[in-house]
This record gives C-alpha cells, structure tokens and sequence, in this order.
C-alpha cells in the first residue's frame, strides 16, 4: 500500500508583510515619506543637468549620462501629479534599477529629498487601503508605521507602467 503525502494550498489571504519587511531607502516628495527597497538603489546624487527627451510627457525629465551609461530621469513628484516645483540644493536624483518583465532598467527617479535608510519589520507594514476602482495603488506595496507616522511604501517596478518602460528604452536607445 502506497501512502500520499498532500500538500496544503498556501493560504492567499495570509498577509504578505513578511516578504515587504527589510530595508528601505525613504525620501521626501512633498510632506510625504515614501520608501524604496535599498536593493533597488543603486546610487544616490545631486541633482545634475538632465538632457530633455522631446515628445514624452511632463514626468519624464530627459536622460542623464552615468558613467557613460545614458540612463532616462522621470520626477515622481510630477509622476503622482504634484505641481512642479524649483529643484534645490535637497533636490537628489536616486538611481534605481526597475524590471519589467525580463527586462532590467536603470532609472533616475529626482525626489525633493533624502531622508534615511530604515528597517521596517512585517509589523510595521499594512496592506494598501482600498481607495475604490478609479484609483490605481498597485505600485505601493504597504503602508509603514514608524514612530507615529505614515510612509508610503513603493514597489519601484509598478511605478512605470511596462508601456513606459518600453518608451524610455526606445528612447535610450
């Protein structure tokens, strides 16, 4: 008699937390904290001069040259619909590097500023609110809570739609 082991189905409505906790790269659009996964992160830099990029939309800043490496610039600022404002001395481009698919980029993405590397423990991390059909949240990967407030956490890959991300390559190349 031959015995069979079953394997149970994993549960889908478990929390993802767990996989969302670690370190993350927070910055400043706004009054608003966001993080990005330090793995993402390649390098961090002041803000530089930016070659614009013509027909692409207000969010796509142009290309920077990195290390002889044209890498395309979007602000998120613009990218969430915030109104423009003056970059400053706080103003960082974070070089990012972002799949879509099997293809890897990388990207500048310019924030109003820098603020720390955190760890954030599954704890810390909530599930996005549902905020109905119209709004689109599925580039934010939780919501953190540090120390009383709220940091919009990003899944950096989900940013671009994979439309975009094919527009900066053909424009790259």
């Amino acid at each position: 008699m031959q015995s069979t082991l079953t394997v149970p189905e994993p549960n889908s409505s478990a929390p993802k937390a767990d996989t969302r906790a670690g370190k993350y790269l927070t910055f400043m659009i706004g009054k608003e904290e966001f993080g990005v996964g330090v793995l993402k992160v390649r390098e961090i830099m002041g803000i530089q001069e930016i070659t614009a990029m013509p027909q692409t939309p207000p969010y796509m800043k142009g290309v920077i040259d990195l290390r002889g490496k044209i890498t395309p610039v979007i602000d998120l600022r613009l990218k969430f619909g915030l109104p423009a404002i003056d970059y400053t001395e706080r103003t960082c481009i974070i070089v990012v590097q972002v799949k879509s698919g099997s293809t890897l980029l990388m990207m500048g993405i310019v924030v109003d500023e820098v603020s720390e590397v955190m760890t954030m423990g599954a704890a810390d991390i909530e599930d996005t609110p549902d905020f109905g059909v119209k709004v689109a949240t599925n580039y934010i990967l939780g919501m953190a809570k540090i120390k009383g407030k709220v940091k919009i956490l990003l899944d950096i890959d989900e940013v671009l739609t994979t439309q975009e991300i094919h527009g900066l390559e053909a424009a790259i190349q």
